[in-house]
């Protein structure tokens, strides 16, 4: 019962008070055994990751419509649901009893017998599921991987039907944790060593070098080969963004919290030069200051900074200017599901941010340094039509060429990375260079 209770007060969480489920998980983790912590995390995000689909399922076999079950009873239902479903370990008759019992737990003791049945039908009929409605491309793709109909109708603009359920498919996925090892402190192996001693399956990531991925972690922070600062977590995808830079000499990473580049580039430099890691908050300042100290970085400074407003002492004054623009996230779907309830109308205002930092940030890049300017998103709204419009305007700067590990190769100034290709994080990169 514990990893259920738990799930549900982070689904909860997430409902009511607008909580983000990794946050949410941190809070509600702490005191459970390593399993049921898995468990409990697998059922947040499976529950977040399919709730369209459980919907659909859970209404055709429910008298009454989900979203006028007195709170939590819906979410209750999806916990059985995807227990069901999805988790083939579960067996149907505990996913059933613990969902009776939260709903009593939960002071909704009436409703037990309506669980109860509604649970019992989903464990007779799942080999026999009604079809989705495949009439209308978007919309059953949009239930089928229960994704907003807006985003799939983008892909399918963008990618064909293939590439969209190729995309769909990883954005339900349970990807591996990803650490970057600090070589300023140890090799691979001795990361991979380390880890392995304290219980962590460590597998040498295939194409990127000193990357690890994880399983089997727990609470990352505790381990100890974190704690002593042989690695950090990064995904690949902004890892690479980093490597497209090449970092040297004096560096501005303008939207730095919470210091992922701001750590790769410092040990890509071996902890040499001067790296001013920004952004608007104390708190996360403290965060990349408390990392840096962890991981024995010496090179990193922080600044209380707004990446959209001049600071005349900063001008022409760096060899490389790191734009990681805030974005949808919509490449990033794996890991923050809670994601794709946003709605289209959310995401108009982000070009025109994403455009005023580039545009105070290219102040900032000496003659002959580089602008590196990403984001964690895919569409082409918040990536090339940021930097077309850009360079349209600064004829000072161009794209430069770079090359990454295969299977991303050599790239004519930008890059997107799409994790159903690369195994990675959804993420642009486009690298410029001031001329004069």
């Amino acid at each position: 019962m514990s990893a259920r209770k738990e799930a549900l007060a982070v689904l909860t969480a997430c409902r009511v008070r607008g909580a983000w489920a990794d946050a949410a998980l941190n809070t509600h983790l702490k005191g459970l055994s390593p399993a049921d912590a898995g468990l409990c995390s697998r059922i947040v995000y499976g529950v977040i990751q399919n709730e369209t689909l459980l919907n659909f399922y859970l209404s055709g076999f429910c008298s009454q419509k989900l979203e006028r079950l007195q709170p939590p009873l819906a979410d209750i239902l999806r916990i059985g649901a995807y227990q069901i479903l999805f988790l083939d370990r579960v067996p149907d008759s505990a996913a059933v009893h613990t969902s009776v019992e939260l709903t009593k737990n939960a002071g909704r003791g009436q409703a037990a017998g309506l669980v109860n049945a509604v649970l019992r039908r989903l464990c007779r009929e799942k080999e026999s599921l009604p079809a989705i409605p495949d009439r209308d491309e978007a919309k059953y793709l949009s239930i089928r991987y229960s994704h907003p109909k807006w985003l799939v109708k983008r892909l399918l603009a963008l990618l064909g039907r293939e590439g969209t359920e190729a995309f769909l498919a990883s954005g339900n996925s349970q990807p591996s944790a990803a650490a970057q090892v600090n070589t300023c402190r140890c090799s691979e192996t001795e990361a991979v060593k380390a880890l392995e001693a304290e219980g962590v399956r460590a597998e040498r990531h295939p194409w990127l070098p000193d990357c690890l991925l994880l399983e089997g972690t727990g609470d990352l922070e505790r381990l100890k080969a974190f704690q002593d600062g042989m690695i950090y977590i990064q995904d690949p995808a902004a890892r690479l963004s980093v490597l497209a830079a090449e970092p040297e000499g004096r560096l501005l990473d303008v939207c730095a919290a919470p210091g992922g580049k701001s750590f790769a580039a410092a040990i890509s430099m071996g902890d040499r030069g001067e790296i001013v890691s920004c952004d608007l908050h104390e708190n996360k300042l403290k965060r990349i200051r408390e990392g840096a100290a962890r991981l024995g970085l010496n090179s990193i400074r922080t600044e209380a900074a707004d990446g959209r407003v001049f600071r005349e002492e900063w001008g022409n004054a760096f060899d490389l200017v790191l734009v990681d623009a805030p974005c949808s996230g919509l490449g990033i779907l794996r890991k923050k599901p809670d994601i794709r309830r946003k709605r289209a109308d959310d995401l108009f205002a982000l070009p025109v941010i994403q455009s005023a930092i580039l545009e105070n940030a290219a102040r900032y890049v000496r003659p002959g340094g580089t602008l590196l300017y990403s984001t964690c998103t895919i569409l082409p709204e918040e990536n090339g039509e940021v930097t077309d419009a850009f360079l349209g305007t600064h004829p000072e700067f161009s794209r430069e060429k770079f090359t990454l590990p295969q299977p991303v190769g050599e790239a004519g100034g930008q890059t997107t990375l799409w994790p159903h290709l690369h195994g990675a994080d959804g993420f642009y990169i486009c690298r410029m260079t001031r001329r004069v």
